[in-house]
């Protein structure tokens, strides 16, 4: 009898990670995928893109099982095409947060991703999407960025750094929104508490697997509490300098199949 895969539970984020910079995946990555459930594991999306911006992507996996969605979130059921559990930034929250950030930096430019697996992602005039790839529908004003509940605001600013603006950011806004950095031009506020370790642990909760087992791979800041809760945390070469920092193990970049490398050693 075969043994058991060293870990049952494959936790991988996409944005610079598992999809190359043109937002495809590999064949060597989706073959390596493929070999991972074979042997047993359960491979998790867990990303900050909202639910319908990753329902393309699953279904180009095959995917019908569970993803982590908007930092945490959202946890979305792809064979369902539902969401089943979400939490919402208060509007009032995130219009305060952005107050205090533009008392401190200047004007920021603002987009929302609308909770709901047919949310839009809006973006205010100025706001230049990071990833030109995904849809998003310009507004008038910043007020109409909150006709609908949303689950999380990206912030750009023409001058700071990601690194300087999400720093300030942390800074001024204190218990009201969690303040995080996903990629580049990527600077975030999500619902305080809210991180993609909150959103893994509930989905491996319901799938009945532990941290224990379990491997995450990321590229970004944002990917360090999923790090903390995971036994074993691989971070790609291309990643930021803080994720490296707490990693167990650097891989190669996304662009040259860092997670493909990894598998294949672990599921060989």
């Amino acid at each position: 009898m075969a043994a058991p895969p060293a870990y049952s539970l494959v936790a991988t984020d996409l944005d610079g990670t598992l999809l190359r910079g043109d937002d495809t995946l590999s064949d060597r990555s989706r073959a390596a995928l493929a070999r991972t459930v074979g042997a047993g594991a359960q491979h998790l999306v867990v990303t900050g893109r909202p639910a319908p911006r990753v329902r393309p992507l699953l279904d180009e996996l095959g995917s019908r099982g569970l993803a982590v969605c908007g930092q945490g979130a959202q946890l979305y059921d792809a064979g369902a095409d539902r969401l089943l559990w979400s939490v919402t930034l208060d509007p009032e929250l995130a219009e305060t947060a952005l107050g205090k950030i533009e008392a401190e930096v200047g004007q920021v430019y603002a987009a929302v991703d609308q909770d709901g697996v047919d949310g839009l992602t809006l973006i205010e005039p100025g706001y230049l999407m990071p990833h030109p790839t995904l849809p998003a529908v310009r507004v008038q004003r910043r007020d109409d960025l909150w006709c609908e509940p949303i689950s999380k605001v990206l912030l750009r600013h023409h001058a700071l750094s990601d690194d300087e603006l999400a720093a300030t950011a942390r800074d001024v806004v204190g218990s009201l929104a969690t303040v995080t950095m996903s990629g580049p031009g990527t600077v975030e506020l999500q619902p305080c508490g809210i991180t993609k370790a909150t959103g893994l642990a509930l989905a491996a909760e319901h799938l009945g697997l532990s941290a224990r087992r379990a491997i995450a791979f990321g590229d970004m800041p944002n990917d360090i509490p999923m790090f903390d809760w995971a036994a074993r945390g691989v971070a790609m070469a291309n990643a930021h300098p803080e994720l490296k920092a707490v990693a167990d193990e650097i891989t190669l970049s996304n662009e040259d199949d860092g997670i493909a490398v990894v598998l294949e050693r672990l599921f060989a």
